[in-house]
Formats: C-alpha cells, sequence, structure tokens
C-alpha cells in the first residue's frame, strides 16, 4: 500500500511540476512571437519573475521523491538517460542566469544574448521532458543488468519525438495564457490570438499522440482491466475543452487553471498507464523496473509520507500565496523597478 501511495505521489509532483514550471517554460518558448519591443520582453521577464524560482521547487521535490521512495529506479533512470538529462541541467541552468543577468549590462547584444539562452532554456526542457516520458512509456531498452542497450539518439524515435512535441505545444498554450493574465494592451491581445490558435494544435497532437500510444505502449492495459480508470480522463479533456471556453469568454484565470488541469491529467493518464512500472524494459518486461523491485524499505517509506504531511501543504500554501499577492497585471510603473524580475 505505501508502495502505491508514493507511486500516485510521485505522478502527483510530475504533473503540477509541469503545470506549474510549464508556464515559464510557455513564456520563453513564445517569446520570440509574441515580443515586439522592449516593454513586451520585459513584461514577459516579469511575468515569470516571482513565481519561476519557486516553481522549480516541485522540480526538485519530484527528483527527491524518485530518490529516496525508489532508489534503485533514480539510479537506473540518471544512469539510462545520462546525456539527455544533462542537456535539461544545463538548458535549466542558463535560463536561470538569464533572469539575472540580462539587465547587468546595458547592451542590446547582451541582452539578445541572455534573450536567447532564456527561450533555448526553456524550448530545451519542454521538448526534453516529453521526449523522455514518452520514451519511458514506451519502453527503455533495458537489459537483464537494468543497463540502458540505447543512446541520447534512439530516444529521438517518432513516439519520442511526437512526445517531445507535445509538451512544446501544451507548455506554449500555457505560458500564452499566463501572459494573457499579466499583460495589457497590444501584448495580452496578442497572447490570446495565440492561445486560440495553440489550443487547436494542441487538441490535434493530444489524439495524434494517444493514437500513436496504441501502437507504441502498452498504457491502454490498465484502463482496459480496470474501465472506471477511464473517468480519469475526464481531467485532461475537461481541463482543455474548459480552457477554450474561458478564453472565448475571456475569463483569463480560468483559462489558464483550467490549462494547468489539463497538463495535470495528460501527465497522470500516462502515469496510471505505466502502473505498477516505472521504468518499464522494451527488450523483455521482466528486466523493467517497478514499485516492487525498487522501492525503499516500509519505514522509509513511513518516515517520507509524515514528512511529506507536513512539508508539502507549506508548499502549496506559499505558491498559493505568492500567485495571489503578484498575480496583478504588470503595470509601466512594475517595470520602472530595475530589480523587478
Amino acid at each position: 500500500m505505501l508502495e502505491l501511495t508514493w507511486f500516485l505521489l510521485w505522478g502527483i509532483l510530475w504533473a503540477v511540476y509541469f503545470a506549474l514550471d510549464g508556464y515559464d517554460f510557455g513564456l520563453g518558448i513564445n517569446m520570440p512571437l509574441l515580443a515586439t519591443s522592449e516593454t513586451d520582453r520585459r513584461t514577459i521577464y516579469n511575468a515569470a519573475g516571482p513565481f519561476w524560482d519557486g516553481n522549480q521547487v516541485w522540480l526538485v521535490t519530484a527528483g527527491g521523491v524518485t530518490f529516496a521512495a525508489f532508489p534503485a529506479t533514480y539510479a537506473v533512470m540518471f544512469s539510462s538517460l545520462y546525456s539527455a538529462l544533462m542537456l535539461l541541467l544545463f538548458a535549466l541552468i542558463f535560463r536561470g542566469i538569464s533572469f539575472e543577468f540580462r539587465r547587468k549590462v546595458d547592451s542590446d547584444s547582451w541582452r539578445k544574448f541572455w534573450d536567447g539562452c532564456n527561450v533555448l532554456g526553456s524550448l530545451l526542457p519542454a521538448l526534453l521532458f516529453g521526449v523522455a516520458f514518452a520514451n519511458i512509456f514506451m519502453g527503455i531498452p533495458l537489459n537483464a543488468q537494468q543497463i540502458n542497450e540505447g543512446n541520447l539518439l534512439s530516444l529521438l524515435n517518432p513516439y519520442g519525438l511526437a512526445g517531445g512535441i507535445l509538451f512544446v505545444l501544451l507548455f506554449s498554450l500555457h505560458g500564452s495564457l499566463w501572459l494573457a493574465v499579466k499583460s495589457q494592451g497590444a501584448l495580452m491581445e496578442r497572447a490570446e490570438a495565440l492561445a486560440h490558435k495553440l489550443w487547436y494544435a494542441v487538441v490535434a497532437m493530444v489524439v495524434i499522440f494517444l493514437a500513436l500510444s496504441v501502437f507504441y505502449t502498452n498504457l491502454f492495459h490498465n484502463y482496459l482491466v480496470n474501465p472506471v480508470l477511464l473517468l480519469l480522463l475526464l481531467l485532461p479533456v475537461g481541463g482543455l475543452v474548459m480552457a477554450k471556453v474561458f478564453l472565448t469568454r475571456q475569463a483569463q484565470w480560468q483559462a489558464w487553471g483550467a490549462s494547468g488541469l489539463g497538463i495535470i491529467g495528460v501527465t497522470m493518464f500516462g502515469v496510471i498507464g505505466l502502473y505498477p512500472k516505472l521504468l518499464p524494459s522494451s527488450i523483455d518486461p521482466a528486466y523493467s523496473m517497478t514499485i516492487a523491485n525498487s522501492a525503499s524499505s516500509t519505514l522509509t517509506l513511513q518516515i517520507m509520507l509524515g514528512v511529506a504531511l507536513l512539508c508539502v501543504p507549506v508548499v502549496i500554501a506559499y505558491q498559493a500565496w505568492s500567485h495571489y499577492r503578484f498575480g496583478h497585471k504588470i503595470t509601466a510603473e512594475d517595470l520602472e523597478y530595475e530589480e523587478a524580475y
């Protein structure tokens, strides 16, 4: 029971991370499409400024839970996907640096360089997360010694790339909705217009990804065995539909929230489909990393659960407060502060 509890918490932590840091990534991805002036670019930075580092907490937490609850899976995952994870790490590092260094020198070329780092540092993680999770859903070529017989290029298969494109589109839509929440005037109108277009692209990509999942994965097995689990599809489907409805009504906060629920639903669909596996082997199912053969001791899981019940609500409360406190639309006065983001 503890293993199942931590498996679900593991999936939820990743889902919440994608829903929160997803809009930060989306802001960076959309910057070349939406920013037409220095004011627009500063607005985009400020839209992420009070939140992006707090959102990263969920990534650290998800990684920490993988390490503490399923250490064997953590070891195999980080060795099997080492190259991809290193690319992800450096992208996140340069993205974080861009928030601090962009304003250090009054030079257009300096700012363009860090803008490029922010865009690339947002696009690459979105793509890599999608590719990584799609390959996990499909199965990694783990042998009997839990060694990955593939390489970085083998991850770039049709299904993996479809997952990467899906994540980029989901985050781009989520980011455009957040920018609509935070901006005003022409920039807000461009963000809303882009969100309308991206919504159709996201829906089309979701359908394509689900169709490919039938042929490349066993994600639907749990749903066929337990049809009641199909009710979980209400979350991603309902989230995406309501995002469009609220966007049409220009209810920006609600549209952004519905988009976040859609991302959580898409992620949890895959996680539930994986159960009880964490890292399926495409060579032989017996070589897969599961909650049974990779979980920590019962005592460790019990202690972790107590810590989580104490600490996670604090993180949730802090992030809810920060979004409430800094969720207002960015004004010209906000941009006058040199330390704004």
